[in-house]
């Protein structure tokens, strides 16, 4: 089964994208029972990024927020058991601020997003899911005192605004959305982490013996893309060892022209200040080699140096 490597995944990533705009604890434990939440996602005031940048994801997580992301279609077994999981947390809410005597707002209950791949007609209606004015085709909202909506994930428009929902899709969806993930520009500041953890992902799926066909068009899917990554990230070392010896080898040709200037013009210097202009900057190289011209003695090669490390210390 390699659904616990999806489950797995779809909590990292979530995670990943929510951690700039508050605390993400991925799983949380519900304390009356030996259940788990798969995120539970607190806002915090001053966000690190632009919730906008994440769409529709984004516009979930302005409020607290509770998310279950499922592989397969959510059955109605598991909606029943996130909906338990909300009342839990919403019971442990009341019983902390009872002890504290404070009252919670409505605002701060977390809502639960049940993110199911595929959701059919009668498992929406049968809970009571209805679209809601100012969100978009695919999220059901249930009725109020729940604080529960059920995106179906293959119902989202292909838009850039659900894309990162898409992602966990499955099928045609996911596979579009990683082709427009794809096509991103590499400076978006969540293509390169979805990225890992995708490439991640199949490297899991990889070595499970028991990989569905669908999972393998995945990992067909990824490994050109993992791939191009690797040799991207590999040509890029090699560019910057390239640069980095390119100017290596600068200096050091620097440093034997103006130790032989220095040698010529004040006779053979002792290791101690051979070792010092060794230490020199290409700039601090040129900056000696024009005042080396009105040396007389070593002295003045050593006031000179000793002038650079009071500047350096300033």
């Amino acid at each position: 089964m390699t659904r616990f490597i999806h489950d797995q995944f779809s909590k990292d990533y979530l995670e990943e994208l929510l951690k700039p705009f508050g605390t993400v604890q991925a799983p949380s434990r519900v304390a009356a029972e030996v259940k788990e939440i798969d995120v539970l996602f607190s806002p915090i005031p001053t966000p690190t990024a632009n919730l906008e940048t994440l769409g529709l994801l984004g516009k979930m997580a302005t409020t607290p927020a509770i998310f279950e992301p499922f592989r397969n279609p959510a059955s109605i077994e598991e909606i029943n058991d996130c909906i338990s999981k909300l009342s839990e947390v919403k019971s442990a809410m009341q019983r902390e601020a009872k002890r504290n005597k404070i009252k919670i707002t409505a605002s701060e209950i977390p809502q639960l997003w049940i993110l199911t791949p595929t959701a059919s007609k009668n498992i929406i209606s049968g809970f009571g899911g209805q679209q809601k004015l100012g969100w978009i085709t695919g999220v059901y909202f249930l009725p109020k005192h729940f604080c529960t909506a059920i995106v179906a994930i293959h119902q989202l428009p292909s838009t850039p605004e659900t894309l990162w929902l898409r992602i966990l899709g499955r099928g045609r969806v996911q596979r579009q959305a990683i082709d427009e993930l794809t096509a991103l520009p590499a400076t978006h500041p969540f293509v390169k982490v979805t990225l890992e953890l995708l490439y991640n992902l199949q490297q899991n799926l990889q070595i499970n013996q028991n990989i569905e066909p669908e999972d393998r068009e995945l990992v067909m899917r990824l490994a050109p893309l993992y791939q191009q990554d690797r040799e991207q990230a590999r040509q890029e070392g090699l560019q910057q060892g390239v640069q980095q010896g390119l100017q290596q080898g600068l200096q050091q040709g620097e440093q034997q022209l103006i130790l032989r200037q220095l040698n010529r013009r004040l006779g053979q210097i002792d290791a101690s200040l051979i070792e010092q202009v060794q230490g020199l900057s290409i700039e601090q190289l040129e900056s000696l080699g024009e005042a080396l011209l009105d040396f007389l003695t070593v002295a003045d090669l050593e006031v000179w140096l000793n002038q650079q490390q009071v500047t350096k210390n300033q």
